[in-house]
């Protein structure tokens, strides 16, 4: 039975394809746009409304990678948000080159209005949008440079997440080789022990035979002076 955490992991993954998905539909929208203003503005407002939503989960999976136990999950889950903030970095170059297209688009259709006498209506209506599109571009371009620091962060974190393990990876071993040292140690120690212990019972045995020996000798020597004719 997978976990709750597992379970949530794998809703998160899938509400950020799903957000992948709308961005991708919505700038195939406006690479194919044709106007009027209005409309390109509501387009460039729900791309900004998906990213949104989607850099909010890939941080929740990010906070959900942190909260691993274990360090394969936690590395398994990192490795698909850092996969996710591409992908993102990806569909906002996307967008930033459909706005472009679409400005290139509407620059044609206004060479060939004054070529053919458009009316100064539509030529005014067009203009006014190629400024939306090149304030949009400035937008998407500076939401670019924010993932590019968001990613810098997340990598300088790695860093340093790789630094700490190192570091606990030679005390652990700086630790086991003393451990080893001290099992020598006791283990001598040991031996020296079990040394001494015979040693004690010889010397204990030697006491008591030369304790046996001294009374034999005493009596043997009080039955001669007291009873010499046995």
């Amino acid at each position: 039975m997978a976990s709750s955490v597992d379970v949530h992991v794998r809703i998160c993954g899938q509400e950020i394809i799903k957000y992948d998905l709308e961005i991708k539909a919505l700038v195939q929208d406006i690479r194919d746009c044709p106007g009027p203003q209005s409309s390109l503005r509501e387009l460039n407002s729900e791309v900004k409304e998906k990213f949104n939503k989607l850099r909010l989960r890939i941080q929740d999976l990010e906070q959900m990678a942190r909260e691993q136990d274990r360090e394969t999950e936690r590395q398994a889950i990192q490795a698909e948000t850092e996969s996710q903030r591409r992908q993102m970095m990806s569909n906002q170059t996307a967008w930033r080159k459909a706005n472009l297209a679409c400005k290139l688009a509407m620059d044609n259709m206004e060479k060939d209005e004054l070529l053919h006498g458009g009316d100064n209506h539509s030529i005014r209506q067009r203009k006014a949008t190629k400024e939306s599109l090149v304030e949009t571009s400035s937008d998407i371009t500076e939401s670019l440079m924010s993932i590019s620091r968001m990613m810098a962060e997340q990598v300088k974190q790695s860093e340093d997440t790789i630094g700490t393990l190192a570091t606990s990876s030679r005390t652990v071993q700086e630790t086991n080789e003393e451990f080893k040292s001290m099992t020598g140690t006791i283990h001598l120690g040991r031996k020296l022990i079990l040394k001494y212990n015979r040693r004690e019972l010889t010397d204990k045995l030697l006491i008591f035979l030369a304790l046996a020996l001294f009374f034999a000798t005493v009596l043997y020597i009080l039955k001669k002076r007291l009873f010499p004719f046995i």
